[in-house]
């Protein structure tokens, strides 16, 4: 089953401070990626959930939080850290 992955504001503007404070951007820019590429497909069953409703992932150098709606086939990126 295929996702729609959506980086909500607040995560967007905490990769975006990773990203700028990072020294090797590009970890930064293809971990981004491949969150996104990994969580388009069966996003239910990736990561661990943490509490009812909300998962998290890791793809070093970056950790997310994010929560799945099967009905809408959509994947919410709530927040991101740097693993």
């Amino acid at each position: 089953m295929r996702y729609t992955v959506v980086w909500l504001k607040r995560a967007q503007d905490e990769l975006a401070e990773i990203w700028i404070n990072a020294r090797h951007r590009n970890a930064i820019a293809a971990a981004a990626y491949a969150i996104d590429v990994h969580l388009q497909s069966d996003a239910a069953t990736k990561g661990v959930e943490v509490s009812e409703g909300l998962r998290q992932l890791s793809a070093p150098p970056l950790r997310i939080l994010f929560s799945v709606s099967d009905d809408d086939r959509l994947v919410e990126v709530a927040a991101v850290r740097e693993a």
